[in-house]
């Protein structure tokens, strides 16, 4: 019996052309659930895919600047920074200037990022779409993609299939084989049979490649666990959308005035009502931000058109941004005080930041001119650790009259005392966070 080799792989290849396009789907549905999710993380708050609302609506908003004779790649460019689209592209330009309002940036996204949730924008339906879109821009009521899960579920089961079929192709040529040479072709043995025949006759090969297995398994587990604890982007929604590029940079005001207990206690605090009404009284803003503004005096019950205070207030729930565990002690007072530390060190340049507050990824904060350059993610104990081994004690806040005695009296020993005593600290010709005990268990642990 004589097979053909067009017969013996015509099988074979509409399996390979199956499993192709199963991979192509699935990579499709990654990308479409990406789109949603991101769409819902950072866009919902201010658009809708078929209403305008504080932003214009985005479906088939790539058509639109097309039309409009938009640069190529343009639209990305606007979403990851408007002001350099707009310094690039004319149409970019006019499209800045129709809103009151400032575009917020998106740095931290991906070409791919911002064409998978243009993609998905467009794709959904406007009778099923507006109304539950329209929901998403509540934090409340954002709904999380459903799992995918059920795609490997099918996957799996596809695999199980070409096995068993290629399994089965692979038995009766073999037993063609057998035919055709005259010898014997053993059908009673199992596939667990032959695969132990198979693996005892080529158990170097086996072995190597079972201990590649193991060990790519348990080094994917300790990455995994690397990871544990690691919220680097994170930014939850806000109640109100506040940017801290008008308020710290474009006014220029102090992030002190704001977060006014940072020098004087743990933690930096959130800006009572009150403080947002020391100007807010006075401005209440224009075109989109007459909306925000509102919720201001919402909280506070404030009548802007009469002037007065009605005494119905309502309270506004911030959603806390940097959270430590519970077992982990953070002083703000003696990092901006003692230390010295600006707050771009740990949060960014506030000034630029035109989205709500996030924890910067470390390749962010590097990039800032005078920043400790740093290489452990945000917010883990490897990236204090770090910081605590380069960053210099600032000297002027430990020298001025009336400052912290305990300091105080810590320089004097090194700087006025015996120096051979303290040579191995004083070889670089500064006094770093380490060498003042900064690696002690008991500095940041209960």
């Amino acid at each position: 019996m004589k097979i053909s080799s067009s017969q013996m792989f015509r099988n074979f290849n509409k399996w390979c052309l199956g499993l192709a396009t199963a991979l192509f789907m699935t990579g499709t549905f990654n990308s479409h659930a990406q789109g949603g999710d991101l769409f819902k993380a950072k866009c919902a708050t201010c658009h809708q895919v078929f209403k305008d609302g504080t932003g214009p609506k985005l479906y088939q908003v790539r058509t639109k600047w097309e039309e409009g004779g938009a640069k190529e790649g343009s639209i990305i460019q606007w979403v990851q920074n408007w002001e350099v689209a707009a310094a690039n592209d004319p149409y970019a330009l006019q499209v800045s200037k129709v809103k009151a309002s400032a575009m917020n940036a998106f740095p931290t996204l991906t070409e791919e990022q911002v064409i998978s949730i243009l993609d998905w924008v467009d794709e959904q339906e406007e009778t099923v779409a507006t109304a539950s879109i329209a929901r998403g821009a509540a934090a409340s009521d954002v709904e999380e993609e459903s799992s995918l899960g059920w795609v490997w579920i099918i996957i799996g089961a596809m695999f199980v299939v070409i096995i068993l079929s290629v399994g089965g192709v692979r038995r009766q040529l073999k037993n063609a084989e057998a035919e055709a040479s005259g010898s014997e072709f053993d059908a009673s043995m199992s596939y667990s049979d032959e695969f132990k025949l198979w693996a005892w006759k080529n158990r170097k090969y086996v072995g190597l490649g079972g201990l590649i297995v193991v060990v790519s398994i348990v080094v994917t587990l300790f990455l995994g666990l690397y990871s544990i604890g690691v919220v680097e982007g994170y930014q939850p929604s806000q109640p109100i959308n506040y940017p801290h590029s008008v308020h710290a940079g474009e006014a220029g005001i102090d992030c002190r005035y704001c977060h006014n207990s940072v020098t004087e206690s743990k933690s930096a605090g959130i800006p009572s009502v009150n403080v947002c009404m020391n100007c807010h009284k006075q401005i209440a803003g224009t075109g989109e931000q007459v909306a925000e503004i509102q919720k201001i005096y919402d909280a506070a019950g404030w009548d802007p058109e009469a002037g007065v205070y009605t005494g119905k207030t309502q309270p506004i729930v911030w959603n806390k941004v940097h959270v430590l565990p519970d077992h982990v002690y953070f002083n703000h007072r003696q990092h901006v005080n003692v230390g010295g530390v600006d707050c771009k060190q740990c949060h960014g340049d506030m000034t630029q930041q035109m989205e709500t507050a996030m924890v910067m990824p470390v390749e962010e904060l590097n990039k800032i001119e005078g920043n400790v350059t740093l290489s452990k993610p945000t917010m883990t104990m490897g990236w204090c650790i770090e910081c605590h081994h380069e960053k210099e004690v600032a000297m002027g806040p430990l020298y001025k009259e009336g400052g912290s005695e305990y300091y105080n009296e810590i320089h004097r020993r090194l700087m006025s005392g015996d120096k051979s005593l303290y040579s191995q600290y004083l070889e670089d010709g500064k006094v770093t966070v380490e060498e003042l005990g900064g690696w002690e268990c008991a500095k940041c642990h209960y």
